[in-house]
Formats: C-alpha cells, structure tokens, sequence
C-alpha cells in the first residue's frame, strides 16, 4: 500500500479510501466485517461513512456496522483513520440536518455512540448549508475540537468559492478549517478541475473523489454488457447511451495496455496532481481486491494523453472558457 498526508495535513493516509455505502443496504454485517478486516491486511487505513448511509428507516446503520467491527478490538480502531459526515435529515423534525451549531453538536454525539469510539478523525460536511453562516459552524466545529470530539474538517460536494470562503473565515479565526474535499470526479466526470481542484491545492485540502468508476461506467459496462453478466438501467443507462463511444474506446485502450478498465480509471485518478485518494466502495470482498489491484498499474505518458483525448478535461477557470 501506497500512503500519503491528507493535504496540508500531518495526517497518513492510505491511496485508497474504503468506502462503506453498501455496508448495510448491499452488504450484510458480517461481510462487511470481512471486507473491512481484508482492507487492513491491504494497508489501508482510511475508511468513509456518513451519518444518512444504511438510508430511509435504516439511516446510521453503516455508521453501526463499523462500531460493532470496532468494538471486536484486535487494533482495529487504532489503525483506522475514520472520516464520516453531516448534513442530510436523520428525522423529520427541525434540526435534525443541515450544519447548524445544534445540529452538529446532536449529530457528532450519534454518530460517536454508533461507531462506538470516542473521537471521528475527519468529520466532513456533507454538502453546503447556505443558510448558516461560517462563523456559526467554525464555532461549533472549534468547541468539537477542543472537547476532542474530532481532529479534522473536511467538505464534500463544495464549489470552488465555498472552499475560498470556508477558509478565508477560519483563518479570520487562527482555525485550521478544512482539510479535505471530497467530490465527484473521473474520467467521464472531470468538471473539478474548473475551480475545485485548482481552489483545494492553493488552500492545501487533500482531494478525495467519490464515485471513481462513474457507477460503474468505467468498470468494463460494454465488456459485461456483452457477457450478459450486466444490464444498466435509468440513469446509468441514459449516460451510457450518450458516451458509448467514449466508453468503448476507453476499454479498448485498458486492453491494449493489459489492464481491466475499472484499474486504469482508478490508476488515473491516483495520477492526478492534488488526489489524496479516491473512494472505492465494495460490495464484496473480490470488489475489494480490484480495487487494490489498480495500485499495481503505472499508466505513462503516452497512456494518459490518449485517456485526455477520449475523455476531454478542463483547464483551470477562466482559461477553459475565455483567455
């Protein structure tokens, strides 16, 4: 395992983020535990929740499922960096979602009782609440700190300018503010790279991309398609119809270079300038060892230009779109 610091941070974390979504609604307690405990014995060390993953009725499931592979010992807590989130309505009464001071005070203590520790290590904001300001959540957030409740803050689903703004008010405060972004990003997804990526390097936040294989887009789809071992429907299928030819040329090129697909777009995101490490949320254990897998593939120079040209990015704002 390949290891790095979590932006501008002291902080060690693996290249690989374990992503525990399917924990719960796709994946049963114990198989969850199997997939956790393998993702140690493949170094990896930072796992990803949310208070709302386990979703509907079972909203904070995944939060416990952790807690109970946490509570078996064995270091398993100690070797974990944990990052979870707030934001989304765990109920339907007022304050009960969204980043209010109260909110964030009633949110890290349920998720603290589900995980069965004493401290979250990156507690994230799940999305950006326009309705409260910064200062009230830099407040909450600095009392957590100083209780030792959490270590780090980090954002998710931000623009560029709430980056800009978040930080610029936490150093009004001599706070460390965020420490991480974690987006949407990938090759079929490269929107980012406009004024996310560009903001998180200059204010020095560690990128964590979610959805790496686009829903599984860049895992193969047109292979297991024809396999019959795979039928995309709704949306997926919509954004399917609208790139197949990108998609085809994508996994004719992960052929020619002797890799399966789902590796090279994992290997390219772990290519990209200010990338901590992208989210890969297994369902299964053989899920899991694919994705470690792509830390095997070293894409080079001529590789990445053709993935550029199958899949167009962006330049850093305004130069994609003026001068």
């Amino acid at each position: 395992m390949e290891f790095t610091h979590l932006g501008r941070t002291g902080l060690t974390v693996s290249r690989l983020c374990l992503g525990t979504m399917n924990f719960g609604p796709h994946t049963e307690e114990a198989d969850a535990h199997r997939i956790m405990d393998a993702a140690h014995d493949a170094g990896i060390n930072f796992f990803d929740t949310a208070n709302v993953y386990g979703w509907g009725e079972n909203k904070g499931r995944t939060e416990e499922i952790i807690g109970t592979w946490f509570a078996r010992g064995g270091g398993r807590r100690e070797r974990t960096v944990i990052a979870t989130k707030l934001y989304g309505d765990m109920g339907e009464w007022p304050n009960e979602g969204r980043l209010s001071a109260l909110n964030i005070r009633r949110a890290v203590d349920a998720s603290l009782k589900r995980l069965q520790t004493d401290h979250i290590d990156l507690y994230q904001m799940h999305h950006i609440d326009r309705a409260t300001p910064w200062e009230e959540i830099w407040q909450a957030m600095e009392v957590l700190t100083t209780q030792g409740k959490i270590i780090y803050v980090g954002s998710s689903n931000f623009a560029g300018w709430h980056i800009a703004r978040a930080q610029e008010t936490a150093r009004a405060r001599n706070f460390l503010g965020l420490t991480s972004e974690q987006s949407l990003y990938n090759l079929l997804e490269r929107s980012v790279e406009l004024e996310v990526l560009p903001a998180a390097q200059h204010y020095g936040l560690g990128l964590i991309p979610w959805s790496p294989l686009h829903g599984g887009l860049l895992g193969g789809v047109l292979r297991k398609e024809r396999e019959g071992v795979r039928r995309t429907s709704g949306r997926a299928a919509e954004t399917l119809e609208s790139h197949r030819e990108q998609i085809q040329a994508f996994e004719d090129l992960a052929a020619e270079l002797g890799h399966e697909p789902g590796d090279v777009a994992l290997a390219w995101l772990l290519s990209r300038e200010g990338v901590t490490a992208p989210i890969v949320g297994p369902r299964t254990l053989d899920q899991l060892h694919a994705a470690v897998r792509a830390l095997e593939v070293t894409l080079d120079q001529k590789a990445l230009d053709r993935l550029d040209e199958i899949f167009p990015g962006h330049r850093t704002a305004p130069e994609d779109y003026a001068w």
